[in-house]
């Protein structure tokens, strides 16, 4: 069994630390809240006054903070988990940071002679507490395989995104999808029942089309993923429901203000000359104005 230090007794981070414990491990615990570390402590944990403390002996540490200032002052700072790291133990952030922070980090840690990697984690709360999240882990094969018992201890599924810092990548264009589709299945729930449509009846629709499923997993695979563009759904039909839909919506006072930005995508679309081509070329269009079309 290991010996880790555990930064961040948080909603999140307690119960990881929580099943650490369970898991036989041996954990050194640092927070600012005093109760959260007491609690860890009735659970046979001991009690750190600094991260430099926490981080002495300790084979693991990991971070698991609100923000990445605050990884950044914990790992680097005065007293920070650098003061009292062996150059042998390995940092896991599995906070969600920004992604440029989150290589900053890596790049001063390995400066300085230590090794970090980054390992944010996917679903709830309550996963937290059954030891079953899912864990996004960015870092080098080696750091993976080493971190993998460890980190197995709080999650039930772990995916290497593919190197140091791909993990909060991963992380955080899920989430983008995540937040922003919710949104918008709000403007179409709303239009469901402004139209006297039973939400019943479109979940049950939708839940079959890529409305429900996704592109990631419906129309990009079978055509653009595959360099098909001939149209199976022309991006000027597309265009054309679209706008009926805004149409209606905004005849009945319903704000689609997500719709009406992705029609702006599809107007650039078909402003290029992609009218006639499949609706997934809309991937095709904003890799061309990101400037990453070939």
């Amino acid at each position: 069994m290991a010996v880790i230090a555990f930064i961040g007794l948080g909603q999140m981070g307690a119960p990881m630390g929580s099943n650490l414990l369970r898991d036989g491990h041996q954990l050194k615990v640092f927070d600012i809240n005093p109760t959260a570390v007491q609690q860890l402590v009735e659970k046979g944990a001991t009690a750190a006054v600094t991260p430099a403390q926490a981080a002495v002996d300790a084979e693991f540490v990991i971070t698991m903070l609100p923000n990445g200032d605050l990884v950044r002052s914990v790992l680097l700072g005065e007293q920070g988990v650098c003061d009292g790291l062996s150059p042998q133990a390995l940092v896991i952030d599995m906070s969600t940071i920004h992604p440029l922070q989150t290589d900053a980090l890596i790049h001063d840690m390995k400066q300085r002679g230590f090794s970090m990697m980054d390992v944010p984690v996917g679903r709830t709360s309550d996963h937290a507490i059954a030891g079953t999240l899912l864990l996004l882990a960015g870092g080098t094969s080696e750091q993976v395989e080493r971190a993998t018992p460890i980190l197995m201890a709080m999650g039930s599924e772990l995916v290497n995104a593919g190197g140091p810092g791909m993990g909060i990548r991963v992380k955080l264009i899920n989430n983008y999808m995540s937040i922003a589709l919710n949104a918008l299945s709000a403007e179409a729930a709303v239009l469901c029942e402004a139209l006297g449509l039973s939400f019943d009846v479109a979940l049950k629709v939708m839940s079959g089309t890529p409305a429900g499923k996704g592109h990631f997993t419906t129309s990009w695979p079978n055509k653009v993923l595959k360099g098909d563009l001939s149209p199976a759904f022309m991006i000027d039909l597309a265009h054309k429901d679209l706008g009926i839909a805004l149409d209606v919506a905004n005849q009945l006072h319903v704000p689609m203000p997500l719709g009406a930005a992705s029609r702006e995508v599809y107007n650039q679309a078909r402003a290029a000359g992609r009218g006639r081509e499949d609706w997934s070329a809309i991937l095709e269009q904003v890799r061309t104005c990101a400037g990453l079309s070939h």
